[in-house]
């Protein structure tokens, strides 16, 4: 577990990848091409050349750096064009008897997967007599006659023969002449595919290595090194997803945007991917003494810097209650972001798991997540763990594949887990109608019985009323039933938005059934909007008829992905991703002005998931003043308002169930542990600072208004301190304005109104780190470090409080006014008189504040005679004038014991407690 504060943007944390230098870019070396007797194909004299993959800018994707260098001892041939459809069918539809859609034979061969393209290369070098450079088991293809699979796929790269280019040899070859404004790109092409060399000059070597189509390369996506190597063909294998590598950009893409280094798509690339906009080229010819790179994790920094603070979440969300999730793409790890008034602490929860769609559950307690991704088809599995700093009782359900899991709680209460079989793109009907969608419920950190709901992976979300579900990984479908239908035997499937690419869809949960996606500048979306605009460069919703409602624009140079809607809100998250493909950003984004908030900056973010408690108002929704009910604390704040407002908040979420209500000073907090007896039912009430007016307050206004389980209140009886220097009651009623407000509705005796105790818990809070400290029923444990024999002293003279005796005096006649409120009510109270260090007797103090001894033992004698006069009135003298039995390592300090000493005072009272009617 890393854990990292933030005051002040601070930041520097270690993460994973393969580098941690920072050098400027250097220009690819020159090569002379020429013409090969190969038809269409150019030779490359790359010995000793050295051309650079990767990139230092800081801009770009994690994937994309750092700059590597890559000698070559050998020389190779690569296509001058993209292969055509014509030359892609000529060998292929033979072959497996597949046949491209294209509009001209001089097109591009596009809409194909890295896996056809293998069987395309090994048929052209059949057809010249050469030998092959992939070898292969056994074929999947689909309905349409794509390949999807090889099993036993190998590639040979010492053989001489046709092949897709290695990254370093496209990168080589494209350095020659790279001109991205002189290719077919989103600003001149239509936004749509062109022949071949069409866009450039007669004289250019290649062409279209910028635009018209991406392109295949040979490699799966593996990590660069900040420093030189030979040969280089990629990684091993492309990782638990199987990644591979495209390169120079399309028709739908910005000339800025189309780099040497971009390596990749808007989706993950795999083997059996297939676009319109993602065609390829040749090479040929051997690679002698290739170089594999499997990155070792290292150290390198970086930066999660948070942007937002908790009053600006507050404002949006209207919650103080707010917790955000996400993956740091540079390490796979999950990262949990912590808001609190003083500062943001963020976690990153550190293990061999790659994280990918966490979700926080209902309660903000725990996340799910799975380690299979939107778009890539596979395997996957589904955790679910607390959301703590350690991310403990971390749990799996146990099935083949399970992947982008959603909570929901169902109308019984019980909290699921709704999850998809496969969550590969959608766009192939039969593909689709193989996968399934089911839930599962969660309970006590145990996954119950997975229920199968229908067929197809629909893991956009599923309705409140199971009316609507929803997917986008390719084409936005819906699965649509009528009320009162059989929703699992009578739903109609469709296909939304004209069928055209959308992806990251998300169906909102707070009654509306509206449906965020994002698109690939469609042109339903561009009539809807008014405007063109780029891939992802528009939010976009849809009703629950899949009409197009809304849309909001990315702000100027990025554009969206992993959009979610917030919970209950008219808010969505989402990632801005820049013209690199990093995905900088974490914002939230405000469907109510189109507003786009910058929540988290970093390196590479992904998947974001942000939770707001819940705001439940009355069911008039009229008079719960959401400004004052509830708020007890301000911005400018103070540690005893803060101990207030943490306690406060605990003791409405426990009204019903409180039986002894203990109050008093610090000594009364750190004396008695409630979680030591929980059957009793107590809750400490106790804060630090010594002012009985202020204690009987909260007995008076707030105990005994609420009594109907309550059995017997316990008082800390301080009165070396009970004198009128310090008025602690008016610094808390400062706290906030909830105060005036439970006493203009009369402290709510008649009873507490819906959503109250939940304006509680959205109004401003206290510290993470100081709210922590109490257990739920206001325990609080203080270490052993002795009673300080040799530094006893008397902060207080005994003289002056003598001048103070008519305020003591007072305090005493309000004792017995709350004794005879509370006998009313059949409710005893118990006044402790708290151990102090037992050097006091040897002094002419009775404790820390003074107080003469001859005094304090005529005013104990008072009380004792007030005990025997009414027996609802106990009084348990714990001090004994410091002749107590209460050990050294049962104290805390002075005037205050430790979690030891506060197991013996609490195992009294309830041997008192035990003794009452």
């Amino acid at each position: 577990m890393r854990r990292y504060t933030f005051i002040i943007a601070l930041f520097a944390l270690m993460f994973w990848a393969c580098s941690n230098t920072v050098d400027p870019s250097a220009p690819p070396s020159a090569v002379i091409v020429m013409p090969d007797s190969l038809s269409g194909m150019m030779r490359v004299p790359a010995i000793n050349s050295i051309t650079v993959l990767g990139t230092d800018n800081g801009d770009a994707r994690s994937n994309e750096r750092p700059r590597m260098e890559v000698e070559f001892s050998y020389d190779f041939s690569i296509g001058r064009h993209e292969v055509t459809c014509a030359e892609f069918d000529s060998l292929m539809h033979p072959f497996t008897g597949l046949a491209l859609d294209c509009e001209n034979d001089n097109f591009p061969a596009t809409n194909v997967s890295f896996f056809d393209i293998v069987l395309f290369a090994n048929e052209r070098s059949k057809s010249e007599n050469f030998d092959t450079a992939y070898t292969y088991s056994s074929i999947s293809f689909d309905s349409e006659g794509h390949c999807t699979a090889l099993e036993g796929f190998a590639f040979h790269p010492e053989v001489k023969a046709y092949r897709i280019p290695t990254e370093a040899e496209w990168v080589l070859a494209a350095s020659v002449g790279w001109n991205p404004e002189r290719g077919w790109n989103a600003g001149n092409s239509g936004y749509k595919l062109h022949e071949v060399c069409s866009a450039s000059d007669s004289g250019d070597v290649f062409c279209d290595m910028a635009g018209n189509a991406m392109e295949w390369v040979n490699d799966w996506m593996g990590a660069f090194r900040d420093s030189t190597v030979q040969n280089y063909v990629g990684a091993p294998d492309g990782g638990s997803f199987g990644e591979r590598v495209v390169k120079g950009g399309s028709y739908r893409n910005q000339a800025s945007s189309i780099t040497l280094y971009g390596r990749g798509d808007v989706y993950t690339v795999t083997s059996a991917t297939r676009a319109d906009y993602v065609g390829f080229r040749l090479a040929f010819g051997s690679i002698p003494d290739e170089t594999w790179i499997v990155c070792n994790t290292v150290d390198n920094i970086s930066h999660i810097v948070p942007i937002a603070d908790l009053s600006t979440l507050q404002a949006l969300t209207g919650t103080y209650k707010v917790k955000l999730v996400y993956r740091n793409d540079v390490t796979g790890n999950l990262v949990y972001n912590v808001y609190s008034n003083e500062s943001v602490v963020f976690f990153e929860i550190v293990d061999t798991l790659n994280v990918y769609h966490p979700e926080i559950s209902p309660d903000g307690s725990k996340v799910a997540f799975c380690t299979g991704l939107e778009g890539v088809s596979g395997k996957s599995a589904l955790y679910v763990r607390d959301l703590n700093a350690e991310g403990t009782n971390l749990v799996k359900l146990d099935v083949e594949s399970a992947a982008i899991p959603r909570w929901r709680v169902l109308e019984n209460g019980d909290t699921v887990i709704v999850y998809v079989s496969d969550a590969g793109n959608n766009k192939e009907e039969s593909a689709f109608r193989a996968t399934s969608t089911w839930q599962v419920s969660f309970a006590n950190r145990t996954f119950g019985k997975p229920e199968k709901l229908f067929d197809g992976a629909y893991h956009g979300g599923i309705s409140d009323d199971e009316l609507l579900a929803v997917s986008g990984a390719r084409l936005l479908r819906a699965r649509v039933a009528e009320s009162g239908s059989n929703v699992m035997a009578d739903a109609r499937d469709t296909v939304w938005y004209g069928g055209e690419q959308a992806c990251n869809a998300s169906l909102s949960r707070d009654g509306s059934k509206r449906t965020l996606f994002l698109d690939f500048r469609g042109k339903t979306g561009a009539k809807f909007v008014g405007q063109e605009y780029g891939t992802h460069e528009r939010l976009l919703v849809v009703d629950s008829t899949g009409n197009l409602i809304q849309s909001v624009a990315s702000p100027a140079g990025y554009s969206f992905d992993h959009s979610e809607w917030v919970i209950d809100r008219n808010l969505a998250v989402a990632t801005l991703t820049n013209a690199g493909g990093a995905h900088q950003k974490i914002v939230l984004v405000n469907f109510a002005d189109s507003s786009v908030i910058d929540l988290v900056l970093g390196d590479d973010l992904w998947h974001p998931s942000l939770w707001a408690n819940p705001v439940v108002l009355p069911d008039d929704g009229s008079w719960l003043d959401l400004d004052s009910a509830g708020v007890y604390l301000l911005n400018e704040n103070e540690l005893e308002q803060r101990r207030f407002r943490i306690k406060l908040e605990k003791y409405w979420k426990r009204l019903g169930l409180t039986k002894v209500f203990l109050a008093g000073s610090s000594r009364m907090e750190m004396g008695v542990d409630p979680d030591l007896y929980p059957e009793w039912e107590m809750f400490n009430f106790g804060v630090s600072g010594i002012d009985p007016a202020r204690d009987f307050y909260f007995i008076e206004n707030y105990a005994l208004n609420h009594y109907q389980n309550l059995k017997a209140i316990a008082l800390s009886i301080d009165l070396d301190g009970w004198h009128c220097i310090e008025n602690h009651l008016a610094l808390v009623l400062l706290g906030g304005p909830g105060y005036i407000y439970d006493a203009n509705h009369d402290f709510w005796k008649d009873g507490i109104p819906k959503g109250f105790v939940e304006a509680v818990e959205n109004s401003f809070p206290a510290s993470v780190d100081e709210t922590n400290v109490f257990s739920d029923r206001g325990g609080l444990h203080s270490l052993s470090r002795g009673w300080g024999a040799d530094a006893i002293e008397i902060l207080m003279d005994s003289v002056f409080l003598e001048k103070e005796i008519d305020c003591l005096d007072t305090r005493m006649r309000d004792l017995m006014n709350i004794i005879d409120m509370a006998s009313e009510k059949g409710i005893y109270v118990i006044g402790i008189i708290f151990p102090q260090a037992p050097e006091y007797k040897n002094t002419g103090s009775f404790g820390l504040y003074g107080l003469q001894r001859s005094m304090a033992i005529q005013k104990i004698a008072r009380l004792d005679s007030l005990a025997d006069a009414n027996p609802y009135f106990i009084l348990m003298d714990e001090n004994k004038m410091g002749d107590h039995d209460y050990t050294d390592e049962m104290a805390q300090n002075r005037d205050h014991l430790s979690y030891i000493g506060a197991k013996q005072m609490t195992s009294r009272l309830v041997s008192v407690l035990e003794t009452l009617k």
